[in-house]
């Protein structure tokens, strides 16, 4: 795989566990950065496949560069495409790292009557809306950025949507999970327009990238 003279593909990646798990499958499928990631405080990286760069982003940027076309491929969490919608852009590929559970969470103390209305800190807006809606539910959302946790324990909400990976934070905090959203990974996302004008060098990078996801998954 191999841009055309001239041509240039942006992959945007996901600072932090995302970045550390997309890389060695990116090795495997021929794209590596010319510089350690982890050590540089660039942004942008130029890699080992010529005319193919790499941009480190915040998880919940990502779609928003692919959208619009200043990326034309990203990788990122379900959770965010979940909460974004995938306006503009394609998604191509279940990368099967990053795993984990989007949930709702709480004291376990029971709604009081019908729950007709109840306060819900997080950062999923849009799914937390319709999560509750779907079950009758009217929502007062408050979003927050981070520590959901702490919004039950200060009083602020009575129940919260978080990504749970091992559940040991909110068993730390009182608190237990209680309903089950959507399982989430890691996912490889396309800019619309990108698969039409660079159809040829995309398509070798989502396939070799899904041989080693299966590479990956057959260790």
């Amino acid at each position: 795989m191999k841009a055309e003279k001239g041509e240039q593909l942006t992959i945007a990646l996901t600072k932090g566990r995302i970045l550390s798990q997309t890389l060695p499958l990116l090795a495997k499928a021929g794209v590596s950065p010319m510089e350690s990631v982890e050590k540089s405080r660039k942004l942008i990286f130029p890699t080992t496949m010529e005319g193919v760069s790499l941009v480190i982003l915040r998880g919940a940027d990502v779609p928003t560069y692919v959208r619009h076309g200043a990326a034309d491929v990203g990788v990122v969490g379900k959770d965010l495409l979940m909460e974004s919608g995938d306006e503009g852009l394609y998604e191509v590929l279940d990368l099967e790292i990053a795993r984990c559970r989007l949930m709702t969470a709480g004291t376990g103390q029971a709604r009081s009557g019908h729950a007709a209305k109840i306060r819900v800190a997080t950062k999923f807006v849009n799914v937390a809306r319709a999560h509750y809606s779907s079950r009758g539910i009217q929502p007062n959302i408050i979003k927050l950025y981070g520590a959901m946790e702490l919004a039950p324990i200060m009083d602020l909400a009575d129940e919260i949507v978080d990504i749970v990976d091992t559940g040991n934070t909110l068993e730390a905090n009182g608190m237990q999970p209680l309903e089950h959203i959507a399982d989430i990974s890691s996912r490889l996302i396309v800019n619309k327009a990108s698969m039409r004008t660079r159809n040829q060098i995309i398509a070798g990078l989502v396939k070799r990238l899904a041989a080693s996801v299966a590479s990956r998954r057959d260790s």
